[in-house]
């Protein structure tokens, strides 16, 4: 068992980097991310930069803990809305998980920007570190998709879809453990497609200033309307 002395370092080095982080995520809103600096972050903790990169040896490293945290973040706050619905009732627990998505995105912009839009330059995401965090809401809404009726607008069995497609479509189904047929597959690309993309148009302000004065409400229509193509 540690003694007190390795205990207190222990909890000091997990403050010390949670402080990282946080002031990382500071930097993200003001700075973005390929702005991202250790040196700029030691300047606001007070201390030489060598002091931080004890805790975080690089900004790819800083770059990477960033994302794994917001993917588990957003993870986490999906889960939650859809543990709040009604189980019996899966196109209202589909739906709760994009407008957690789309609130999540809305009140962090900066931390969307970091996993859904354009890629760092001179950054590659370590995939055996950020796939898995990545991926649960992806999981999520594959596992809501199996409880849920297909809708009676698109009954068809599985069409032969070109072979590169069905592979790839084969290759989804293995990695996350699904059996669900590859229209369905499809159509859960094309949630996600819808989810992500609708998200970012509203975030980053495709839209026009004046386009629309109710984006939730277009958001939700906009996601009812691919559901009622998807969930009976």
């Amino acid at each position: 068992m540690p003694d007190a002395h390795t205990r207190t370092r222990a909890e000091n080095r997990r403050a010390m980097e949670a402080e990282i982080r946080r002031l990382g995520r500071a930097h993200l809103s003001t700075h973005g991310a390929a702005a991202l600096s250790l040196r700029a972050i030691a300047r606001d903790l007070g201390v030489v930069s060598s002091a931080v990169y004890r805790y975080v040896p690089s900004r790819d490293e800083l770059l990477t803990l960033l994302l794994i945290e917001g993917y588990t973040d957003l993870a986490d706050a999906v889960d939650a809305a859809v543990e709040r619905a009604d189980p019996g009732a899966p196109r209202a627990r589909l739906m709760a998980a994009a407008m957690a998505i789309r609130s999540w995105a809305v009140d962090d912009p900066a931390r969307w920007a970091l996993l859904y839009g354009s890629p760092v330059p001179g950054y590659a995401a370590p995939a055996d570190r950020t796939v898995g965090p990545g991926t649960r809401v992806i999981a999520r809404l594959l596992r809501e998709l199996s409880a849920a009726p297909s809708s009676g607008s698109n009954p068809q069995p599985d069409k032969g879809f070109p072979a590169e497609l069905a592979h790839d479509l084969d290759a989804i189904r293995t990695e996350f453990g699904s059996d669900l047929p590859d229209t369905t597959l499809l159509a859960a690309t094309t949630l996600w497609a819808a989810v992500i993309g609708a998200t970012s148009l509203e975030v980053f302000g495709q839209y026009g200033a004046d386009t629309f004065a109710a984006p939730e409400q277009l958001f939700t229509a906009q996601i009812d309307a691919v559901l009622s193509l998807i969930v009976g």
